[in-house]
């Protein structure tokens, strides 16, 4: 097998695209495997934490990212009934990070995150069936029929990440207790403008509302919402039943979902899976969430995968001699914070989807007597963190 500097990246997801931009910058090779015929931007918002900026200044991209996305200028918590909870010092923050945080269309993200990939550094079509490895580097097979081989293997290919139970075995998925229920919609209020960066979320009973923009005058928003795992549409459909179980709150709610077309509004099932004791094996990797896949309630899920691929890439030219021992440097050096945020999310989220009202009363009692800057400084460990 070769012993040249090229690395096979399975998947062309974010973590995938950042983790080939920053082993280019360290001069290796790169090749993407996609198992997807057509590389399509889909999904919904993305949050981009002040952390995940500074990841994407380095690597050279986050000046278009802010161009298309939309800076974050206000954060507010309400009630259902639009009371304001908390309102996070988004200013003081900015200063105090060197960062603003930003939202944008996952579209939008990886479209430009693709721009910085040749043709030839991305391979479509190509499912991952086995891998193996030796001293001198790893050997891949896809369900086409075709083999290729590299000095190392990283796993990117997300939360069913073939890659890592290839490494560690079948497990099983954690379910939330929640549904996503989200869209994008062209939609103004004068109430949140977008050159305040207008936004704030919603908590109910068992029920969060999200509502924010992200650039090119379009809102992203969510409705996370306490449900049985698997549970379908009902005879409404998604886009009314939603409208009924948010019946009473605070506008823009409803009217946002309403500006939306039925079909561009997508449900998931949310889950995350126990955090791993080790994301490698000699020279084979993981990263984003292949490795440590979290709940969206810290906004860190993508932040989290760049700063994997900057911490990888870094410890692959500090070692280049061995490459093994740098995927257990990098290993060591990202797995307490990105467990510690997979437990955070998975915290956070049970105190937003409380159902009982005596403790939705407290805890909208908490929120509005702690003062805004000790809600903001309990953040300073994830979004002030520069890699």
């Amino acid at each position: 097998m070769s012993k040249e500097k090229n690395a096979l990246i399975i998947g062309a997801g974010l973590s995938g695209l950042a983790s080939a931009l920053a082993l280019k910058q360290m001069g290796w090779q790169v090749t993407l495997y996609e198992q997807a015929k057509e590389h399509k931007g889909i999904g919904a918002g993305i949050v981009l934490a002040a952390n995940a900026m500074k990841v994407l200044d380095k690597l050279g991209v986050g000046q278009e990212v802010r161009e298309l996305g939309a800076a974050v200028r206000s954060a507010r918590i309400r009630d259902w009934k639009g009371n304001l909870l908390v309102e996070l010092p988004v200013a003081e923050q900015r200063e105090r990070y060197g960062a603003d945080s930003y939202l944008i269309h996952r579209a939008d993200l990886q479209q430009t995150l693709l721009a910085k990939i040749s043709t030839q550094e991305l391979a479509l079509g190509k499912q991952l069936i086995s891998f193996s490895q030796d001293e001198e580097g790893v050997q891949a097979v896809f369900a086409d029929g075709s083999s290729t081989h590299g000095a190392i293997l990283i796993g990117a290919d997300g939360i069913h990440s073939h890659v890592r139970k290839k490494l560690f075995g079948e497990e099983s998925m954690r379910y939330s207790g929640y549904t996503a229920i989200r869209g994008i919609a062209t939609y103004q209020d004068p109430r949140y403008p977008l050159e305040s960066g207008g936004g704030f979320e919603a908590w109910g009973r068992g029920i969060r509302f999200g509502f924010s923009h992200i650039g090119n005058n379009r809102i992203h928003w969510f409705a996370a919402i306490n449900a049985p795992e698997g549970e379908k549409d009902g005879p409404l459909g998604r886009k009314r039943e939603t409208l009924q179980r948010l019946d009473g709150w605070y506008e823009p709610v409803r009217a946002v979902i309403e500006a939306t077309e039925d079909a561009a509004i997508l449900r998931h099932d949310i889950y995350d899976r126990t955090p791993l004791s080790k994301w490698s094996e000699g020279r084979v990797t993981l990263v984003g969430d292949a490795a440590h896949p979290m709940l969206p309630n810290l906004g860190q899920g993508a932040g989290q995968g760049m700063e994997d691929a900057l911490v990888l890439a870094r410890c692959l030219e500090e070692f280049d001699k061995d490459p093994a021992h740098a995927l257990r440097m990098y290993e060591e050096l990202r797995k307490k914070r990105a467990n510690a945020i997979v437990k955070g999310s998975r915290l956070m989220g049970a105190v937003t989807q409380w159902e009982n009202p005596l403790a939705i009363a407290a805890r909208h009692f908490m929120l509005k007597s702690i003062p805004a800057r000790i809600h903001s400084r309990r953040l300073d460990w994830i979004v002030g963190h520069e890699v």
